[in-house]
């Protein structure tokens, strides 16, 4: 008979067997608070294109702000990795969520007083982006220490599904509410959803989570290891080095890095410019480039849920199959067939990037050393999104050189011969073999 999630007086079924990681308590509150952050950040973006829109601004006066949210995240992933390791998650995390929450609370202020200038939306943009860049790598960091380490696919599997759910249940609330009560009301949501994550961050416990075997002394000891006195005498650049120095000695690390960063130049960035204009010219317009997306984001849900109770044998191998995923959407586009088939294939591309996010998302927590997990981290997403702005950038101009349909399936054919020359090497089909560089093996 079952008593508990956690089933310690027998197995549990189906489902409430997937979900035991949320018997952990301190991993349930911080997925109640986290959950609650991410949905007010996928209302923010709506909010902030209306407002700023609202104050006379166009595209160019909108792309500034964008990027003034997206510059301080790409440079600050390093050191907000490199302060997660040096003073602990917890902290870092809360000082994020503070900056992030503050930003929110003076945009909404200025724009229930007036009409913002430039230069105020330009500065909180930039805060928000500082907190988000501070905030990821400190995350990668915590899960591990929230979960016991035979439930943390489960665990990222759920974050996974929560942010792809947020992606399908943010924008269409923004816009429901941005309607009703104004870009300010959505903002003031946001900033409140960043207090409650406060809060749920602050109560986490200092040392020791006290969530199953092994995972309150694991916590105890990267408070051990990270703590001013101990680390202080370290200067920042030698954390960095031996952050990159672990980072480039595991072959599966720097490999699936490159694997994404070229993803995203050659294959994400034409897709999120080109799939509009293809949806413009001959699908029915913005409405049929919103179901593309929500399907996407339905699949992302769908292939956290595969994932819930299952480990693969071979993670590596498994997460860059499915990273093939990504290539039906775009070929779709380029071979210009109807909606509905783009939308099955955007289904398709959403469950590999849930499963190749939480695979390679899992084996890197447990992979790397408790101490170097968020610098580890932070040198995956740099590498990872380094190049996603200039496939942004030059995904228009070369279509209109030699055409949208060709640049798409230029994408989709060079993901499917990366994903053969990756399944190649030892380093993905065995990551715990001797000279893969994969260290110990983490499953």
């Amino acid at each position: 008979m079952t008593t508990d999630l956690r089933g310690r007086s027998g197995p549990l079924p189906g489902l409430r067997r997937r979900l035991v990681v949320l018997g952990e308590r301190d991993f349930r509150r911080f997925f109640t608070g986290y959950a609650t952050s991410l949905l007010g950040s996928s209302m923010a973006g709506v909010a902030v294109a209306f407002a700023v829109l609202a104050t006379g601004g166009g595209g160019s006066t909108l792309g500034a702000v964008m990027t003034a949210r997206i510059l301080p995240l790409v440079l600050l992933l390093v050191l907000g990795g490199a302060s997660a390791d040096r003073f602990g998650s917890r902290i870092v995390m809360i000082v994020a969520d503070v900056l992030r929450c503050g930003a929110q609370v003076s945009f909404a202020v200025l724009l229930l007083t007036g009409r913002p200038e430039l230069w105020a939306m330009l500065l909180l943009a930039a805060l928000a982006g500082v907190g988000e860049g501070l905030f990821g790598p400190a995350l990668s960091a915590l899960v591990p220490l929230l979960s016991p380490p035979d439930e943390l696919t489960q665990a990222n599997s759920l974050l996974q599904m929560a942010r792809s759910g947020a992606t399908i249940a943010g924008p269409a609330l923004a816009g429901v509410l941005a309607a009703t009560g104004g870009p300010a009301l959505v903002l003031a949501l946001d900033a409140a959803s960043y207090a409650v994550s406060v809060v749920v961050v602050f109560r986490l416990p200092k040392a020791g989570v006290g969530a199953g075997a092994g995972v309150g002394a694991g916590f105890a000891a990267v408070s051990a290891d990270t703590a001013p006195g101990r680390r202080n005498s370290l200067s920042l650049l030698a954390d960095l080095r031996a952050g990159w120095s672990l980072f480039r000695s595991r072959t599966w690390l720097w490999v699936t890095t490159l694997h994404i960063c070229l993803f995203n130049l050659l294959v994400w960035g034409p897709f999120l410019v080109l799939g509009p204009v293809v949806s413009a010219a001959r699908l029915g317009g913005p409405g049929a480039w919103g179901a593309i997306m929500a399907c996407y984001g339905g699949g992302a849900v769908g292939g956290g849920l595969v994932l819930l109770g299952h480990r693969p044998s071979r993670p590596l191998a498994v997460a860059v199959v499915a990273s093939l995923g990504w290539a039906f959407p775009t070929a779709a586009l380029a071979a210009g067939l109807p909606l509905l088939c783009v939308c099955v294939g955007a289904v398709v591309g959403g469950v590999g990037s849930a499963v190749y996010g939480t695979l390679l998302g899992t084996m890197e927590q447990q992979a790397v050393p408790p101490e170097f997990r968020g610098r580890v981290s932070a040198y995956g997403s740099l590498g990872a999104f380094v190049l996603g702005p200039l496939g942004l950038a030059a995904a228009g101009p070369v279509a209109a050189a030699v055409g949208t349909a060709p640049v798409l399936a230029a994408g989709a054919l060079w993901l499917v011969a990366a994903v053969a020359v990756l399944l190649l090497l030892p380093a993905i089909r065995r990551p715990g073999s001797p000279g893969a560089g994969g260290g110990e093996r983490p499953w």
